[in-house]
């Protein structure tokens, strides 16, 4: 088993001392999944590796999805029965032997409003569905009365449907998934920067052989030499491209999908929900103590790296969920917004909901491959392809993609530690449910976060504020999880940016405090951190009112972005 990678200040600083000294094979540009993808999938083939990316882990789309690794039953409805088939057998890797630490099942209830056809139109797709990508680990559908169907779902209304079927999918919390991969391919050898911007790429000729890099947090700038650059970078794929200064041979269209967290107990039910739309699907996703309610599919082409919900995106929301709840949702229940981009190939159609859902990988000129588009089921898919991509700019003798093979950090011996929950319980005094939870993030790497309050017992306690978690989790994410700004700890390591009423404005001090010496913070950068979060809580409250995307994209826009150097100067 591979020793897990430390992700610290430490790490970050050596990483970024070596790079004039150290040409590599491989440099990734991006560090969402397909990115975190690329670096492992590279390194495992026995390539050099440098990841770097701008923000944070998944600090984009891939922190901001439906948290699903699911086919896609729309799919097969359009008939791309390979893309469905393609994600079920990703999913089963995830459930089985990638990170089934981090990806469980999860059952949806897809109600019937019609009482002849739509049954057996429904069973058809779900029977292939069960049947497709060698899916194993979860259960066939079921068929329910209406009976049967509302004792499941007491809360939906009883005019809402005439019968329904019980399907099963899985979940995963997406960044923590997306930071895991990227550690783990880290523990192979790759070497990853966040906080890290290419400003440019540099060329021979046509062909592109390394980059420019600035250090967003100290403003210092590197020169990067590689064989190939492998642009995982999303929406800002064609920013990209045109660093090169060629034309890509595909181009991207930003797609803006919000969804809502309201508290479990305004939906009495003991499954999800998946509904039909005009355009789409409306899914209702168990979240913990939670529920994730969504998504929307609409154009947007203003700021990239902060997507704003507008009050119409909400209403839109809760008006479609409402529609079969016997209680309905309101503005008051939202505890958390978000709004993520999918970087969809741009189509013919105006219509996103039409856009490709399917990857694309390209090679403009020698040196530079790009690749957008895909599900974040796929992102081993996508990430090996594109590593095959790159292979005329490689060595000959580049091995096939392993990573089918490869669990993630946190997998070995999770499955043993999960058939001792109540033992570990009482050796550590805690609750199970809260083993439960700590499993679940971490698998067998919990036993490094049990080191941490053996020899700090306060670290056992909740977090203020937020005390779904207890504050090791937050030491441990700026240790071990390379965080480097207070938004990387309660948006992304932690949900408490979407699982709080307040949004985690009132744990913000406590926890700045708590990672303070291990982020080498002085009060000045505790305050400025802290005053950011606010700011940033405040700009998406006051977006979320506004009733157009213009509008809400200029609120949000309000508050300074946390890997802005000057960040302090514009708070004071």
């Amino acid at each position: 088993m591979v020793a897990p990678a430390r992700l610290d200040l430490d790490q970050r600083g050596d990483t970024w001392s070596s790079l004039p000294d150290h040409d590599v094979d491989v440099l990734v540009v991006g560090g969402g999944v397909t990115g975190a993808g690329v670096a492992l999938d590279a390194v495992t083939r026995g390539l050099s590796v440098l990841l770097v990316e701008q923000r944070d882990y998944a600090s984009g789309t891939s922190s901001r999805s439906s948290k699903l690794f699911h086919g896609g039953l729309r799919y097969l409805e359009q008939l791309n029965f390979s893309l469905v088939r393609e994600a079920l057998r990703e999913r089963e890797l995830m459930l089985t032997r990638i990170c089934p630490h981090l990806v469980r099942p999860v059952s949806f209830l897809y109600p019937l409003k019609h009482r002849f056809w739509e049954r057996p139109y429904v069973t058809a797709g779900l029977t292939l569905y069960d049947s497709m990508g060698g899916a194993r680990s979860v259960p066939r559908h079921k068929q329910l009365s209406r009976t049967k169907a509302l004792r499941m779902v007491p809360g939906l209304r009883k005019d809402a449907l005439a019968g329904a079927l019980l399907y099963y999918d899985a979940k995963s919390d997406d960044a923590r998934h997306t930071m895991t991969v990227a550690r783990t391919a880290a523990s192979y050898g790759a070497r990853l920067l966040t906080s890290a911007k290419v400003e440019r790429l540099l060329r021979e000729g046509e062909r592109v052989v390394g980059a420019e890099v600035t250090d967003v947090e100290s403003g210092e700038t590197a020169t990067v030499r590689c064989r190939v650059v492998i642009n995982c970078t999303g929406v800002w794929t064609d920013d990209v491209q045109e660093l090169a200064g060629g034309r890509g041979q595909f181009h991207v269209r930003a797609s803006k999908g919000v969804h809502i967290v309201v508290p479990r107990d305004r939906i009495n039910s003991e499954t999800g929900l998946i509904l039909r739309t005009e355009k789409s699907v409306l899914f209702v996703i168990p979240w913990g103590m939670h529920w994730i309610v969504g998504t929307t599919d609409t154009d947007w082409d203003l700021d990239k790296a902060h997507p704003a919900a507008s009050r119409a995106d909400i209403d839109y929301i809760l008006e479609h969920v409402n529609t079969v709840l016997a209680h309905p949702l309101t503005h008051d229940d939202i505890e958390g917004v978000y709004a993520g981009l999918r970087p969809l190939l741009k189509g013919e159609s105006e219509s996103t909901s039409q856009l490709s859902r399917e990857h694309a990988v390209a090679r403009p000129q020698p040196g530079l491959i790009s690749i957008a588009g895909g599900k974040y089921t796929t992102y081993r898919v996508m990430a090996a392809d594109a590593v095959d991509a790159a292979r005329p700019d490689l060595a000959s003798n580049v091995p096939e993609s392993v990573t089918e093979h490869i669990p993630l950090v946190g997998a070995e011996g999770y499955h043993a530690l999960s058939n001792q929950v109540e033992t570990i319980a009482l050796r550590q005094d805690l609750p199970a449910w809260r083993v439960e939870h700590l499993l679940g993030r971490y698998g067998s790497l919990v036993e490094e976060l049990f080191a941490m309050w053996a020899e700090d017992p306060s670290l056992k306690d909740p977090v203020p504020g937020a005390e779904e978690y207890l504050r090791v989790e937050l030491l441990y994410a700026a240790t071990h999880e390379g965080a480097l700004h207070l938004d990387d700890l309660l948006a992304r390591r932690t949900r408490i940016s979407i699982e709080t009423k307040d949004r985690g404005v009132t744990c913000a001090r406590p926890v700045a405090e708590l990672v303070a010496d291990a982020l080498q913070w002085d009060s000045g950068r505790v305050d400025d951190e802290v005053k950011a979060w606010e700011a940033r809580v405040a700009a998406e409250r006051e977006s979320q009112t506004e009733a157009a995307d213009q509008e809400a994209n200029a609120e949000r826009l309000a508050a300074p972005d946390f890997r802005n150097r000057s960040v302090g100067r514009a708070l004071a």
